[in-house]
């Protein structure tokens, strides 16, 4: 059934569960010229292209169209089970910085800062390739808590392929290829979306596992 924000009619239950994956209400409001100074301590933090692409996109592609779970609101990235995933191992390794900056600025969630995280890595890449450019950012995600987090339900969001990371869990299932489309569906990709990212990704360093598999280039922007 997903989020309870889809629920409607007379009979939605008052009381939240855990199944239900709450959330707890907004404590944060940033202004503009608090994320021109996260944007800021992100881009000095030390974290590579690579580091800042690949936990952005750790914590927002666990997203599903079909039934809206998963995704950056929470930052259950942070949390049980998702921070243990094999996929995750190099994304999770930027995680202690970006808190760090979130308990500093106490300006933004650590949801926010994550996906903000990926907005500074995609400006620094394009910035290292000669263009500058914005990337629209849009504020209001919240933490979640562990206790407001079903580690078994959540699970089942483990992918078993992620073919934007270059990363396959098992060879028993389906094909590559289906995999990588089925990803894309669940995301809500369109063909075009989907192309620009895989090859996008690569470029960017966001193998899983650091490899240059599926690399076709030497200009490469991490």
């Amino acid at each position: 059934m997903g989020p309870k924000s889809r629920y409607i009619g007379p009979e939605v239950p008052k009381e939240d569960l855990i199944w239900q994956d709450p959330l707890p209400q907004p404590i944060y409001n940033p202004t503009e010229q608090d994320i021109i100074d996260l944007k800021f301590a992100i881009a000095d933090s030390g974290l590579s292209v690579s580091e800042l692409v690949s936990v952005a996109w750790a914590s927002a592609s666990t997203f599903r169209g079909g039934d809206k779970r998963g995704g950056a609101n929470g930052a259950r990235l942070a949390l049980m089970p998702q921070r243990d995933w094999d996929v995750n191992a190099a994304a999770v390794r930027a995680l202690p910085v970006l808190e760090k900056i979130q308990k500093e600025s106490g300006k933004a969630s650590l949801a926010d800062i994550i996906v903000l995280a990926g907005v500074v890595g995609v400006e620094k890449a394009a910035s290292a390739a000669g263009l500058s450019i914005h990337v629209p950012f849009a504020p209001g995600r919240v933490d979640a808590r562990q206790d407001q987090t079903d580690i078994e339900m959540f699970e089942l969001l483990e992918p078993i392929a992620d073919g934007f990371r270059n990363y396959r869990a098992r060879l028993d299932v389906s094909t590559t290829e289906s995999l990588l489309i089925d990803k894309a569906q669940q995301l809500t990709l369109t063909a075009p979306e989907m192309t620009a990212l895989v090859g996008g990704m690569r470029v960017l360093g966001a193998n899983f596992d650091g490899s240059k598999n599926g690399v076709f280039t030497d200009r490469l922007a991490y």
